[in-house]
């Protein structure tokens, strides 16, 4: 009954994410208002029937931008969290399954990126790049895959002396099907967990580059963004910073909740 419960759990979180998804990329034919679409008439609206989140200083309405703004900086994170764990796994698989001077030097890299705090390096990344969405990305990415590397060979060590990986070996498979086939199916789970607590982490950072400059820019509707623009109307329209603001703390929740409904279905304690 209770595992029942859990997987209700997982499912019910699953289809709330997917629903948001889908519905920030059919929102610009739902919508009545465009996202990018001025109207200065109607500036810095409160949010009202007409304006359920009001306007901003150039008129648009502020529902439409932070609907928008999910397809920016959601589907980037989801991206980067992608591109991220897989390339870390990769990493992590072969440190742990081999034993020669490539695992030593890729090791001490992976030490070189996680000595540093991620944020941090990210900015540095982010303003050597230069700004904008993909050098925010690939900023963010570049920080974000040592955690993998570590989780999944500290996963794999163990299991690389198990009978069940001998009786593969002598069986003929070659260390890349052993890698891939009876090894990384067996901490699918961690893996998965760590990639959807790390969604909402990379979620405010995208959005805290965009903040300082060093991502998406305006008129691009990204929350990060949209908060910077909107940070000297704090006091006069406090709308136009707190609907993207409440967005993403709506939208890393769901993503925490997500990851712990997650630990729950795989059954990992």
């Amino acid at each position: 009954m209770i595992h029942t419960a859990k997987n209700c759990r997982f499912f019910t979180l699953l289809l709330l994410i997917t629903a948001g998804l889908l519905f920030s990329l059919a929102a610009e034919y739902i919508l009545p208002f465009d996202a990018y679409s001025q109207n200065l008439l109607q500036a810095l609206q409160p949010p009202s029937a007409a304006h359920l989140l009001g306007t901003d200083r150039f008129g648009r309405d502020m529902l439409a931008r932070t609907i928008a703004g999910a397809k920016i900086t959601v589907f980037t994170a989801l991206i980067i969290t992608f591109l991220a764990s897989s390339l870390g796994s990769l990493i992590g698989l072969f440190c742990g399954y081999h034993r020669n001077r490539l695992v030593t030097i890729l090791l001490r890299l992976t030490d070189v990126f996680l000595a540093f705090p991620s944020m941090v390096f990210a900015i540095a990344a982010a303003g050597l790049l230069g700004g904008g969405t993909f050098n925010a990305a690939a900023a963010i990415m570049l920080v974000s895959w040592p955690k993998y590397t570590r989780l999944v060979r500290t996963q794999t060590l163990p299991l690389r002396q198990t009978e069940y990986i001998e009786a593969a070996r002598m069986s003929g498979s070659s260390s890349w099907q052993i890698m891939f086939f009876h090894i990384l199916p067996v901490i699918v789970g961690p893996i998965c967990i760590t990639a959807a607590l790390d969604i909402g982490t990379i979620i405010t950072e995208i959005a805290g580059l965009s903040f300082l400059g060093l991502g998406t820019a305006p008129p691009a509707a990204e929350w990060g963004s949209m908060m910077s623009g909107a940070r000297n109307l704090l006091q006069t329209a406090p709308w136009t910073i707190f609907a993207p603001g409440i967005a993403i703390f709506i939208t890393v929740s769901l993503f925490q909740l997500f990851a712990d409904s997650l630990r729950d279905f795989f059954d990992i304690h």
